[in-house]
């Protein structure tokens, strides 16, 4: 049987295929756009037995030439940056795209995970998987929101599984070509290696300075999840997919600070002794920012957990650690 893998070369997306290829699942259709080749260092240490353009695939997919051979979608495939104002582009590519993908799992019975995303609450207080929560702020978060409400109104008829995901602040391995869209955590690595010194927003919304508080969820929980979704393909639903702790970014800050120093031979500091010591320095918090940013988010997981996912998360400081490790590795 075959597993399609959309956005393959992504961050996401690459992280699943290493773990299909971990249960020894090679026969991977990867599908992505490279026009940004640098992705395909994504895929180098993966084994996959075909890839197709993006562009190409909806035409094989439409015309019905996989009917029949395919055993699961993960649909990871998206435009994922924020601030695109490209609203035409944005819909087409996240929500007319990833429709023709929905039709397509129902009617041969292919079960589907896809990638939302927890933008569609917008700068909400209460992050439930209810309508009446959802206000997303920008173009990217309304073409999410739109195609999570064609999978509820899909749902009940659904003779397949479809499963939603809507990710928190995900970081981890393999997201090095998401340049600046990448996690806080991989900028902070970064800055600290070529100045000693992170940068972190100023205050906002109320928030003291590096203050804002984000459900920052490692990329290993979220692959862990939908692997968990692949092995109970009863369980359909959209779910919020974070840990449902939120911690600062000054948290995010102290936690990768302080393991590159431990690499150093370092001891580690606190907040204050960072500050002090202009280790982390804070900068004003960007115009193009104001009015479409979460300064707080925090996962409801209540109805993952119902679906029987049991498995603990990691922490900012476990998930971090872990990550730092692989990124000096990787260097």
């Amino acid at each position: 049987m075959t597993y399609i893998v959309t956005g393959a070369a992504g961050f996401i997306g690459s992280n699943i295929v290493k773990a299909l290829n971990q249960r020894g699942i090679k026969d991977i259709v990867a599908v992505d756009n490279l026009t940004k080749a640098d992705k395909f260092k994504n895929l180098v240490d993966c084994e996959i037995a075909e890839y197709v353009d993006k562009k190409n695939f909806l035409e094989v997919v439409e015309s019905g030439e996989l009917g029949g051979d395919v055993d699961a979608v993960f649909h990871q495939g998206a435009c994922s940056d924020t601030m695109e104002t490209d609203g035409r582009y944005m819909m087409e590519n996240n929500y007319r795209y990833s429709l023709s993908m929905l039709d397509w799992c129902l009617e041969e019975g292919v079960p589907l995970m896809y990638a939302s995303s927890a933008s569609v609450y917008g700068d909400g207080k209460e992050f439930r998987e209810d309508r009446s929560f959802e206000a997303p702020l920008n173009v990217y978060g309304y073409s999410k929101f739109l195609f999570d409400q064609a999978v509820r109104e899909r749902m009940d008829g659904a003779s397949s599984q479809v499963a939603g995901f809507r990710y928190f602040n995900v970081y981890g391995p393999r997201e090095s070509h998401k340049a600046r869209m990448g996690s806080v955590s991989f900028h902070f690595f970064n800055q600290y290696q070529a100045t000693g010194k992170v940068r972190v927003f100023e205050g906002t919304d109320d928030y003291g300075h590096g203050e804002q508080r984000r459900d920052f969820v490692s990329v290993e929980d979220v692959v862990k999840v939908n692997l968990f979704f692949l092995d109970n393909q009863h369980v359909s639903g959209i779910f919020n997919l974070g840990t449902g702790r939120s911690q600062s970014f000054n948290e995010v800050a102290v936690a990768t600070i302080n393991n590159l120093r431990a690499a150093e031979g370092k001891a580690a500091l606190d907040l204050a002794s960072l500050v002090s010591a202009g280790i982390i320095e804070y900068i004003a918090f960007p115009d193009a920012l104001k009015g479409k940013y979460q300064s707080f988010t925090q996962a409801d997981i209540s109805l993952l957990r119902e679906a029987g996912y049991t498995d603990k998360f990691l922490t900012v400081e476990q998930g971090v650690a872990r990550y730092v490790s692989w990124l000096a590795g990787a260097k």
